[in-house]
C-alpha cells in the first residue's frame, strides 16, 4: 500500500469539503442558483485578491487568461517591457510576440528577481511602451517580485502594470489594489486549491481604457464580453460549474482562515522547507528572494535531479517537481501553496532525505527534519 502526496506547485491538493461538492448533481449555468454561486465565487475572489476592480473567471488554464492579458489590451506594433527570468515571464514573451507586440525584454538570471530600478530606466528611456509584464512569483524558480515597489514606478505612467500571480496567489502576499496592479492574472490549481481548470482576472479603469483601443483579435477571452455578461451576474459561455463550486467551498476556507493568517501558515512552511535545504548542506536557488509558494533547491552535480523526482514519487508515494528547461535536472521544487500543512512539509523533507541518501548522497537522518521541526514548531 502506497499513500500518495502532493508537493508541486500546481495541481495542488483539493480540501474534501471542495471534492465532494463536485460530486453534487450538476446544475445548469443559467439559473438562479448558479448566478448565486457564481456571485459568491466573485466576492471570495475580489477578498483573496484584495480588489476591488471587476473580476472574470475563464474556463482555461493559467496561460489562457495570460493571453488574454495581450490580446484585449495590445495592438500589433505596440511596445511592450516583458520581466523575464524563468519559464513563465518567457512565456510572456512568447505570447506577446504571437500578436505582433514588440517586446522590450529585462532579462534576469534565473534564481534572482528583478531589480525594480530596471522597469523605471526602461519606462523612462520609452515613453511609449503600453504595458509592463511580470510575475508575483517565478513558479521555475521560486523568485518573488516586487510587486509593490514596481507598481509604484508603473503607476506614474501612461503603462500598465500586469501581473502572473498565478502561484502565488492566495501564498504570497498580494495587494492587487493596494500595489497599482492594473490586471491580476491568477489560476485554480495553486493557492486556491481545486483543480486546473479556471483562470481569474482582474482589471482597472486605466487597463479598460486599453481594451477600448486594443485591435488584437479576441473571442472567448474577450473582456468586452466577459464584462456584458459579469454586469448581469453570467458568464458570456459555458462555464466549469463543478469547478466553480468546488472554489467556492475553498474560498470559504480562506476566509474561515482569513488571507492573513493564511499567508503567515505559508511563511512558516516555506521557513521550514528552506531551514531543512540549508541544514541538508544544500543551496537555495533563489537564496535572495524567495517564494512562500515553492522552494528550489539546487543538487549536488552528482545528483539527477530527474532521477530524484522519479524516486521520491514511483517509490515512496512523494511529488514534488524538477527543474524546467535550463535547470532540468539541477534542482528540485517542494511546493507550500494551497492545502498544505506542517506535516506535510515534514514529510517531503523526510522523503527527500531518504532518496537522496540511496542516490550516493551524504545524509544523516533526520537533519533537514529536525531543522523543518524547529522552523515549525519552536516557540
Amino acid at each position: 500500500m502506497k499513500k500518495q502526496y502532493l508537493m508541486t506547485p500546481g495541481p495542488t491538493p483539493v480540501p474534501p469539503e471542495a471534492l465532494l461538492s463536485m460530486a453534487r448533481p450538476i446544475i445548469h449555468h443559467r439559473t438562479r442558483q448558479f448566478k448565486n454561486i457564481l456571485k459568491e465565487a466573485i466576492e471570495g475572489l475580489k477578498y483573496v485578491m484584495q480588489t476591488e476592480n471587476d473580476v472574470f473567471i475563464f474556463t482555461s488554464s493559467g496561460t489562457g487568461a495570460m493571453e488574454s492579458a495581450v490580446s484585449n489590451v495590445l495592438s500589433p506594433g505596440d511596445k511592450a517591457l516583458v520581466v523575464k527570468g524563468g519559464k513563465f515571464g518567457e512565456r510572456w514573451e512568447k505570447i506577446a510576440q504571437s500578436y505582433g507586440i514588440e517586446v522590450i525584454p529585462i532579462d534576469c538570471e534565473w534564481g534572482k528577481s528583478v531589480d525594480p530600478a530596471a522597469i523605471k530606466a526602461k519606462l523612462k528611456q520609452g515613453k511609449d511602451i503600453r504595458a509592463v509584464y511580470t510575475t508575483l512569483c517565478e513558479t521555475s524558480t521560486g523568485v518573488v517580485n516586487d510587486i509593490e515597489a514596481i507598481g509604484k514606478i508603473v503607476s506614474k505612467t501612461q503603462a500598465i502594470l500586469i501581473v502572473d500571480a498565478i502561484s502565488g496567489l492566495g501564498a504570497v502576499e498580494f495587494k492587487t489594489d493596494g500595489w497599482g496592479v492594473d490586471i491580476a492574472i491568477a489560476g485554480s490549481q495553486k493557492g486556491l486549491m481545486i483543480p486546473p481548470g479556471l483562470a481569474f482576472v482582474s482589471i482597472t479603469k486605466k487597463a479598460w481604457k486599453l481594451v477600448e483601443e486594443a485591435k488584437s483579435p479576441c473571442y472567448y477571452f474577450s473582456y468586452k464580453q466577459a464584462k456584458k455578461s459579469a454586469d448581469k451576474t453570467d458568464t458570456p459561455w459555458t462555464p466549469a460549474v463543478s469547478l466553480v463550486i468546488a472554489l467556492v467551498e475553498t474560498l470559504k476556507i480562506i476566509k474561515a482562515e482569513t488571507i492573513e493568517a493564511t499567508l503567515q501558515r505559508h511563511k512558516k512552511m516555506a521557513g521550514a522547507v528552506r531551514a531543512a535545504v540549508l541544514g541538508l548542506g544544500l543551496k537555495l536557488l533563489a537564496h535572495d528572494t524567495p517564494s512562500d509558494a515553492v522552494t528550489a533547491i539546487e543538487l549536488p552535480k552528482s545528483i539527477d535531479g530527474s532521477e530524484l523526482i522519479k524516486t521520491m514519487r514511483d517509490k515512496y508515494g512523494v511529488s514534488i517537481a524538477g527543474g524546467q528547461e535550463k535547470l532540468k535536472g539541477k534542482i528540485c521544487r517542494i511546493a507550500t501553496m494551497g492545502f498544505m500543512t506542517e506535516f506535510d512539509v515534514i514529510v517531503a523533507i523526510s522523503c527527500l532525505e531518504i532518496v537522496l541518501k540511496e542516490m550516493g548522497y551524504s545524509v544523516e537522518f533526520g537533519t533537514g527534519v529536525r531543522a523543518a521541526q524547529e522552523a515549525l514548531f519552536s516557540v
